[in-house]
C-alpha cells in the first residue's frame, strides 16, 4: 500500500526567492507570493491532493467544494509554517504573538530532573512555538526523519543560523536511539512526532477520527522503557500574525504494567491529538494514505 516515503518537497530556488523577499518586503509580500505557489501544487500535486482530498471528506465529512478549499488552506498554511520558520529563526523583524497554553507543565518536569518525552504531530507549527521555551531549565532535542534535500539543508542552515533546538536524526543504523538514550538520562527533553512512520517500522492499530488507523509504535515504547514524564504539545497557528502553544498536563502511570501502560499511553496520545485535528483541520499535514484505505 501507499505509504510515507519521509521525504519533503521544494527546491533551494524556491527557498532562495522567498527568502529574498521576506528580507525586502516582509512576511505579507512573502505570503501573497504564497498564493501563488499554493495554487500551483493544488491543481499539479495530484497524489497528495487525492489524500488529503480523502482526509477532508471521508473524516471531516465536507462537501466536494469545501473539500477543494479545504485543501488550499492547508496547503497555504504549510507554506506559512515554513516562513514562519524561517522568520522567527532568522530574527527577521515580525510581529507574532503567542498564547502560552501549558507551559507550567513542562517547567515541572524540567523541576523532576528525570528527563522528558514531548510526544508532537504533524500538526500546526511546533517547531516555530519552541523558540518560547528557552528558559526551560532543560535541553531541548527534537527527533525527526532527515527527509530534506541537502541543498535546502544548507541553505536554510546558512540564513537561519543554528537552531536553539539539538536535532536527532533517525537513521537506518538506528544510531537514533543510543542519542535518545543519552538525552533521557541526562534528564534532558525528547521532542518527537508520533503520527507517522515509515515502511517496515513496527505499528499499532488505533481508532482516530471514526476509522482504524496505523500509529508508529517506537514513540510508545520508549514512554513505556523509560518511564519518564509525557506531555504532549502543539504550536498552532490562530491568525495571520498569532500561534497558540499548548502542552499537556503531565503524563506519567506509576500503577499500571508494561502493556497496559503502552496501550493507555496511545490512546491518550492519539485522544489529544484527535481534539486538535477537528479543531485544527487545515493544520493537518498528512500527504499518504494514512488509513490504508
Amino acid at each position: 500500500m501507499p505509504a510515507w516515503k519521509g521525504k519533503s518537497r521544494g527546491k533551494p530556488l524556491g527557498y532562495r526567492i522567498f527568502v529574498s523577499v521576506l528580507r525586502t518586503g516582509g512576511v505579507i509580500p512573502a505570503y501573497i507570493l504564497l498564493r501563488i505557489v499554493t495554487f500551483y501544487y493544488l491543481i499539479f500535486s495530484f497524489k497528495s491532493s487525492k489524500y488529503a482530498f480523502n482526509y477532508f471528506y471521508k473524516r471531516h465529512g465536507y462537501g466536494v467544494l469545501k473539500c477543494l478549499y479545504k485543501i488550499y488552506q492547508n496547503y497555504n498554511l504549510l507554506g506559512e509554517s515554513i516562513i514562519d520558520k524561517v522568520v522567527i529563526r532568522s530574527g527577521i523583524p515580525n510581529k507574532f504573538t503567542f498564547n502560552l497554553d501549558g507551559i507550567e507543565n513542562l517547567h515541572k518536569i524540567a523541576a523532576l530532573k528525570r528527563g522528558g518525552l514531548l510526544l508532537t504531530a504533524h500538526i500546526g507549527n511546533w517547531e516555530t512555538a519552541s523558540h518560547l521555551l528557552s528558559d526551560i531549565d532543560a535541553r531541548i532535542n527534537i527527533v525527526t526523519f532527515d527527509g530534506e534535500d541537502p541543498g535546502i539543508k544548507e541553505y536554510l542552515n546558512s540564513v537561519t543560523g543554528k537552531s536553539r533546538m539539538n536535532f536527532i536524526y533517525i537513521k537506518d543504523d538506528l544510531s537514533h536511539l543510543f542519542k535518545i538514550n543519552e538525552a533521557l538520562l541526562d534528564n534532558e527533553f525528547v521532542c518527537m512526532p508520533a503520527d507517522r512512520f515509515l515502511e517496515g517500522n513496527k505499528t499499532i492499530t488505533v481508532k482516530f477520527l471514526g476509522a482504524d488507523a496505523k500509529f508508529p509504535l517506537g514513540p510508545f515504547l520508549l514512554a513505556s522503557k523509560f518511564g519518564v514524564p509525557v506531555s504532549f504539545v502543539y504550536g498552532m497557528k490562530e491568525s495571520t500574525r498569532h500561534y497558540h502553544f499548548y502542552a499537556s498536563e503531565i503524563k506519567e502511570y506509576p500503577y499500571l504494567e508494561k502493556d497496559d501502560l503502552l496501550q493507555q499511553i496511545v490512546k491518550d496520545f492519539v485522544d489529544d491529538m484527535e481534539v486538535k485535528v477537528k479543531k485544527y483541520p487545515e493544520q493537518w499535514y498528512n500527504y499518504y494514505n494514512f488509513w490504508q484505505e
